[in-house]
């Protein structure tokens, strides 16, 4: 069976930058699930599984604009750390969850000088290209409640 709209796909993945540093893998967590065409993945990546089946492997670098996007300056502010609950507790690398207009968000303490405490709302892979080196393990049909639910379940998907 090949990889189409509505398929449930089992794949092994590395994921490297540029300078071939591993970002991530499911090396140690077995293979990765999802439902082809409902935008689980990179869209990039979720293009080149299209019309792939079980035993394929191959490489595929993802530009930003197929990936988590180009970095958006708006998604960065300055504030000061008494402004933060546990703002004198802050280390750089922490995930926080912020409220705004829109509801929250996880952001990213990604610089502290002084007082001053620079926020990333970016995804961290936004602005990188994504160099992916894939084996595919398993191609299905989705169930109906896979396709109600949009997302796959059991081994390697979602547990109700």
């Amino acid at each position: 069976m090949t990889i189409t709209k509505g398929s449930v796909v089992l794949f092994d993945y590395t994921l490297t930058d540029d300078e071939k540093e591993i970002i991530d893998s499911s090396k140690d967590g077995g293979p990765l699930a999802y439902l082809q065409g409902e935008g689980q993945i990179v869209r990039g990546l979720e293009k080149a599984m299209e019309g792939k089946k079980a035993g394929d492997s191959f490489k595929i670098s993802v530009t930003p604009d197929e990936g988590y996007g180009m970095i958006d300056p708006e998604k960065i502010a300055v504030v000061d750390a008494d402004q933060i609950e546990g703002g004198d507790e802050l280390e750089e690398g922490m995930q926080l969850e912020a409220s705004h207009d829109e509801g929250e968000q996880i952001v990213v303490v990604s610089k502290i000088e002084g007082k001053k405490v620079t926020l990333d709302g970016n995804h961290p892979l936004a602005g990188l290209n994504l160099h992916f080196d894939i084996t595919i393990r398993e191609v299905r049909e989705a169930t109906a409640e896979e396709i109600e639910h949009g997302h796959v379940h059991g081994p390697g998907g979602h547990h109700h």
